[in-house]
């Protein structure tokens, strides 16, 4: 029989949530034996993707569904507010990389990107403004600008504004710091950089078949070379399951006692893509809209600046869609394969109270390009048909709870999911997702390597990756302009 080869971690998945645990924990003890297996030839190839994910660095800044209108007419900004802060970590994170030069020039994975929330019609413009008093109210959205002025809307998105009735009322929100992030670029810097530790090793077009917890706590994981078939066993004292889509099966196979009853709505995207480079040039912003009734968070529709691989791009969406694939380059009988016993009634709960959102995504798929296109002009009025392509993004899957009043429940958002013990980890569900990869993983750290955080070396390196780590950020406003005005300036996001 052969000897497994052991390994202190194991990553299963070559995405941003994979990267990111894999550096913390390589910063934070370079002893550490780590490797992390891919099935795909290359790392960042699905979700993490540019061409696959919004990139938007979600801050709640102009999000409009992050900001509910309460039934009495106030203005939730909690998730709002909490997101805000997620993604302040991020950055750090980002910062403290590139002030060590583990990370190269951030031009080179963010760049400053106006993030705008943009509305027509009374009603939306009622919202918007309360919705702009309650947030710039708070230190976190206290530089956000807000104006009905049709001049000043001019000059914040000329495109949007061209040809536009003026009749109707519009109104915007502005924050000039926004982001644009290419989570694609990100994610192989970061696999770059711990390929240069010799504790670091990295197969790709590698998958795993089986995951059993030994006696002694350990996992031994069966992997097949998808080049050549062969199968090596691993021997790993943790597992982190961060393969996207595909983490819900793996998890499933590990059969920990804390996966029960969880299952997976599979969501696709598309976009359509600008082919004219006069008009990419004259947009530069994020402009976010409300979405359409029925639909889901992640359809916001958005007229969205992006540099993926170095190169501006213009993209408008995203379309909903239903598959039944869990990856983009998953297999269409993954959902049905999901399909457990100790799921199955969260499952048929959630199916059954979802029919209409099922219905929507079924109606995407079948919209023709000059549906799509009549969409776009809601945004820019000027759009013509034939210079915008359709694109297809990445697969979402929407995390399935079990839940007592309707058997199961589907939730937006993410989920950490760890075994008791500490030696296995998954991270479920979709938005906002890689731009809360820092704090995602954090919590990994803290519900799997919780003795270890006790120690005051990793408290200390704690403290310099994330300075705000252990406070909040949502309560203290002089923290809070400290670590923005130093990551500002680090990732070169200052626009003034």
């Amino acid at each position: 029989m052969t000897q497994a080869l052991q390994t202190d971690i194991l990553l299963v998945g070559g995405g941003i949530m994979s990267a990111t645990l894999g550096t913390m924990l390589q910063k934070l003890d370079p002893s550490l034996h780590i490797m992390m297996v891919e099935q795909l030839d290359k790392v960042a190839s699905e979700s993490s993707d540019g061409w696959n994910n919004a990139g938007t660095g979600h801050a709640g800044y102009c999000e409009l569904n992050y900001t509910p209108e309460s039934a009495d007419g106030s203005i939730q900004i909690t998730r709002a507010l909490g997101i805000n802060a997620a993604f302040e970590e991020s950055l750090q994170f980002w910062s403290w990389l590139v002030e060590q030069q583990a990370l190269p020039s951030p031009t080179h994975f963010i760049n400053a990107t106006p993030h705008a929330s943009f509305v027509w019609g009374e009603k939306d413009v009622n919202f918007l403004r309360k919705r702009h008093q309650a947030l710039s109210a708070h230190h976190l959205f206290s530089d956000m600008e807000y104006t009905e002025d049709r001049q000043t809307l001019a000059e914040w998105m000329p495109l949007v504004m061209q040809y536009r009735s003026s009749s109707l009322p519009v109104a915007a929100t502005r924050i000039q710091y926004g982001t644009d992030v290419d989570f694609g670029a990100l994610t192989r810097l970061l696999i770059a950089n711990l390929q240069q530790s010799p504790n670091f090793k990295l197969h790709t077009q590698h998958a795993v078949r089986s995951l059993k917890q030994q006696n002694n706590q350990r996992w031994q994981v069966e992997v097949q070379d998808k080049t050549g078939g062969s199968k090596i066993t691993l021997d790993a004292g943790f597992v982190f399951l961060g393969a996207g889509g595909g983490a819900l099966p793996l998890l499933q196979k590990a059969g920990i006692a804390e996966s029960q009853g969880y299952g997976g709505f599979p969501v696709s995207g598309q976009w359509l893509v600008c082919n004219n480079q006069d008009v990419v040039k004259q947009h530069y912003a994020k402009v976010y809209g409300k979405a359409p009734i029925g639909a889901p968070p992640m359809s916001v529709p958005h007229l969205d600046t992006r540099i993926i691989d170095g190169q501006p791009a213009l993209l408008f969406g995203p379309y909903a869609g239903f598959t039944t694939k869990f990856l983009k380059q998953g297999s269409l009988l993954d959902l049905l394969r999901s399909v457990k016993r100790n799921n199955l009634k969260s499952m048929l709960g959630a199916g059954s109270h979802n029919m209409d959102l099922t219905r929507y995504l079924i109606g995407e798929v079948f919209q023709s390009h000059k549906q799509r296109v009549a969409a776009l002009r809601n945004f820019l009025p000027d759009a013509k048909e034939s210079e915008w392509s359709l694109l297809y993004a990445g697969q979402r899957v929407q995390i399935i709870k079990q839940c007592s009043e309707q058997g199961g429940k589907l939730e937006f958002g993410t989920e950490i999911v760890a075994a008791k013990d500490g030696s296995l980890a998954a991270l479920l569900g979709a938005s906002p997702g890689a731009s809360t990869s820092v704090p995602a993983m954090i919590q990994v750290l803290e519900r799997c390597f919780g003795a270890r955080l006790q120690d005051p070396a990793w408290q200390e390196r704690m403290q310099e990756m994330v300075h705000s780590y252990g406070h909040s950020l949502v309560q203290d406003a002089d923290l809070l302009h400290q670590v923005r005005e130093r990551t500002l300036q680090t990732l070169k996001l200052k626009t003034s």
